[in-house]
C-alpha cells in the first residue's frame, strides 16, 4: 500500500507531504505488539493451531473495516485491528520454530522463514502500484483480505506443534512467572533490546521510504523497484545466513555482523552530510543496499538468540520478546519520523544511533552467553 499513500493522502484531504498517513504503518504495528501478550500465553494453553486460526479471523475483520472506514481516524482504528491479528501468526511461527529446533538449527530455520517474509516486498509494491492503476485504493485492503483467507485454508494442513502434555495452565501467576523468565535472563534481554533497536529503524526506512524516494528525488515512478531492491537483498542475505552460521557460528556472526553494521552506517552518515542530506540517487541506493544486507544476517539471529534460553515457555517468551522489540521499534520510529527534514538525513541518522545501540545491547547480553 506504499504506492498508494499520495492518494490516501489526497483522499482524505492533506498535505502531499503529510507524514500522518504513516500512521497507517504504525499503528498495524502497535496493534501487532500489544496483542502478542495475549497471543503466547493462549498459544501455550491451547495450542498453536486454534491460536493461528483465531489471529486470521481478526486479521481479515480488520481488513474489511479498513474497506469501509470514511475517515483516517477510523482507517487507523481498523489498521489497528489488523494488527491485532497478524500477532496471531508473528507468536505462532515463533513459537512452532521453537518447538522444533533449538540452537543454531533454530537459527537458520528462522533465517529461512524470514527470508520468505522479507521477499514479499520485493513484489508487493508492484502488485500495489498495478492495482490502484486500474482500481481504487482501497482496493488493496480487499486484496490482502483474499490472500490471507487463501493462506488460512492453505495452514489446516499444519499439524500441531505443541504436545498436550506440554500445554501450561492458563492463569495469571504463571503468565507472571513466565514473563519474569524471560526479563530475568541477561541474553534474552540484551538481543531483545538489540532486537528492537533493529526494528525502530526499519520502520523509520519503511514509514519514511515512499516520501524519500517520491518528494526528495521526485521519483515516485521508480519506488516499487527501488523498495523491492532493498527487500530483495535482505531476503537474498537471510538465505545465505544458514550457511555461514555453520562457518562461522551463530554467536560469533552476530558479533562481528553487528560491529560492521554500525560502521557501514556511520559511514552512510558520514556521506549524507556530505552532499547536504541528498546524496545522488544510485548512491542512495548502494548505501542502503548495504545496510540490508546487513539486516538479512541481524534481524533473524538477534531473535534465535534471544529465544534460545526459553524453549519451556516457547509460546510466552515469543510473545513478549515480540512484543517488545515491536513496540519499542515503533516508538522509536515514531520520534524520528517526526524530525523528516525533507532530507535522508533521519534515515542515516536511524540506522547508525540505533545501531550502536543494538550493538551495546547485543553484546552486554552475549557476555552472560559466554558465562
Amino acid at each position: 500500500m506504499l504506492p498508494a499513500f499520495p492518494l490516501i493522502r489526497q483522499s482524505f484531504g492533506l498535505d502531499p507531504t503529510s507524514t500522518d498517513v504513516a500512521g497507517i504503518i504504525t499503528v498495524f504495528f502497535v496493534g501487532l505488539a500489544v496483542a502478542q501478550l495475549v497471543y503466547g500465553p493462549l498459544a501455550d494453553r491451547f495450542g498453536r493451531k486454534p491460536v493461528l486460526y483465531g489471529g486470521y479471523v481478526v486479521f481479515l475483520v480488520g481488513a474489511i473495516l479498513s474497506i469501509l472506514a470514511p475517515t483516517l481516524p477510523l482507517l487507523l482504528l481498523a489498521r489497528f485491528v489488523w494488527g491485532v491479528g497478524a500477532a496471531g501468526s508473528r507468536v505462532v511461527a515463533l513459537s512452532i520454530v521453537r518447538d522444533q529446533y533449538e540452537g543454531e538449527a533454530m537459527a537458520k530455520t528462522m533465517s529461512l522463514i524470514m527470508a520468505i517474509f522479507i521477499m514479499v516486498p520485493v513484489v508487493a509494491p508492484a502488485v500495489g502500484a498495478a492495482i490502484i492503476v486500474v482500481a481504487p485504493w482501497r482496493t488493496l485492503f480487499g486484496f490482502v483480505a483474499v490472500f490471507a483467507a487463501s493462506v488460512a485454508l492453505w495452514a489446516r494442513r499444519l499439524p500441531e506443534s505443541l504436545h498436550p502434555e506440554d500445554r501450561l495452565e492458563l492463569s495469571f501467576k504463571r503468565i507472571f512467572e513466565a514473563g519474569r523468565a524471560v526479563v530475568s535472563n541477561r541474553t534474552t534481554v540484551g538481543f531483545t533490546i538489540a532486537a528492537s533497536c533493529t526494528t525502530g529503524a526499519l520502520l523509520v526506512w519503511l514509514s519514511l521510504s515512499e516520501l524519500v524516494v517520491g518528494d526528495v528525488y521526485g521519483r515516485l515512478e521508480d519506488f516499487p523497484i527501488f523498495f523491492g531492491g532493498m527487500a530483495a537483498i535482505t531476503g537474498g542475505v537471510m538465505i545465505l545466513n544458514s550457511r555461514l552460521i555453520d562457518r562461522v557460528g551463530l554467536h560469533r556472526l552476530v558479533t562481528l555482523v553487528t560491529r560492521t553494521y554500525v560502521v557501514a552506517a556511520g559511514v552512510f552518515v558520514l556521506i549524507v552530510m556530505a552532499y547536504d542530506g541528498v546524496p545522488p540517487f544510485w548512491l542512495l541506493f548502494v548505501l542502503l543496499s548495504v545496510v540490508f544486507g546487513h539486516y538479512g544476517l541481524i534481524i533473524p539471529n538477534f531473535t534465535s538468540i534471544a529465544m534460545q534460553p526459553m524453549g519451556h515457555i516457547a509460546g510466552t517468551a515469543s510473545s513478549v520478546i515480540g512484543a517488545t522489540s515491536t513496540f519499542v521499534g515503533v516508538v522509536l520510529s515514531a520520534l524520528i519520523t517526526a524530525q523528516f527534514d525533507n532530507t535522508v538525513m533521519p534515515v542515516a541518522l536511524a540506522f547508525f544511533g540505533l545501531g550502536g545501540l543494538a550493538l551495546f545491547a547485543s553484546s552486554w547480553g552475549e557476555r552472560h552467553w559466554e558465562e
